[in-house]
């Protein structure tokens, strides 16, 4: 099977750009938690092999709660990537984060409730520390990247993840700005907490495309013309966020990563390793495997 280093989640735009100047083809990965949202498709961007999988599937038909998170991250796993940079659209929950600006998230608060969050809900217990939820490592390499991009980015922020498909309640986005929220999205949970149990680094990109529900809108405005600028919003948006992964990529070392996203298992695995069935063995090898070789 090919490998890949980098991996990259995020929306059409996003696909469209690497296949358009990266060339790279699908590849059907298995995982033990099902297909992935769409086949990975690999590709060389800047001499780095990179592996891009659309969030919401090919056409976007999967929702927030419907994305197969852990299939995805564990393809990506299985590819050898060792570093993922993601991108989402949100709704922006402070004045100064302003639509089309990036945002390098450094917090998050989890508010979803229907989807699987671990690999390790069956025959081993796995308690990973999530303090810091994104690669301090990762976060700075796109901030110095970021220097050579022509858009506002913001060098951190606090996501809330709310499980959707709804949008938030007046009450509930006010709410979330007292509680010290930034952004308000749907996507980044539990995508960043499986990412951290399979020892891989991860970073958030954010795209706000609009103020949320908290700040009102001007009276007499059509509800189409609003759309629209989100819309517009979002592109312009994703072509930021494309500049900045292309530089990121451009000045990253690919060579082993030190940090400790990569032994986030260490000491994580409080199950007796010898007790562990050999059957959940064999189907996690990728993720707990060299933990699990002297036993």
């Amino acid at each position: 099977m090919k490998r890949a280093t980098v991996g990259i989640i995020g929306g059409s735009g996003l696909g469209e750009t690497i296949l358009q100047k990266a060339g790279g083809q699908p590849i059907d990965v298995k995982t033990p938690f099902g297909s992935p949202s769409a086949p990975p498709i690999l590709a060389n961007w800047e001499g780095v092999e990179v592996a891009f999988i659309a969030r919401h599937g090919e056409g976007h038909h999967l929702n927030p709660s419907a994305i197969p998170y852990r299939a995805n991250i564990f393809a990506l796993k299985k590819l050898g990537v060792s570093s993922i940079i993601a991108s989402g659209a949100t709704g922006s929950l402070r004045e100064d984060m302003q639509p089309a600006h990036l945002v390098i998230c450094d917090q998050v608060i989890d508010k979803t409730n229907r989807r699987d969050n671990t690999f390790y809900d069956q025959g081993l217990v796995a308690h990973v520390e999530f303090a810091d939820p994104f690669c301090q490592t990762l976060r700075e390499l796109l901030a110095k990247a970021g220097e050579k991009v022509a858009t506002t980015i913001h060098h951190a922020g606090t996501y809330v993840c709310m499980e959707g498909p709804q949008f938030s309640t007046r009450a509930e986005s006010n709410m979330h700005r007292q509680w010290g929220g930034d952004l308000i999205g749907m996507t980044c949970m539990p995508e960043a907490k499986l990412a951290r149990e399979a020892e891989i680094c991860y970073a958030l990109v954010a795209l706000p495309t609009d103020y949320d529900c908290w700040r009102p809108v001007k009276q007499g405005r059509a509800k189409d013309e609003l759309l629209t600028e989100i819309i517009g919003n979002l592109k312009k948006a994703t072509e930021n966020a494309i500049a900045l992964i292309h530089e990121a990529l451009r000045i990253m070392d690919t060579s082993p990563r030190t940090c400790a996203c990569h032994d986030a298992l260490k000491m994580a695995i409080w199950s007796d390793k010898n007790a562990i069935d050999p059957e959940l063995r064999d189907r996690l090898e990728p993720l707990i495997g060299r933990h699990l070789a002297d036993n």
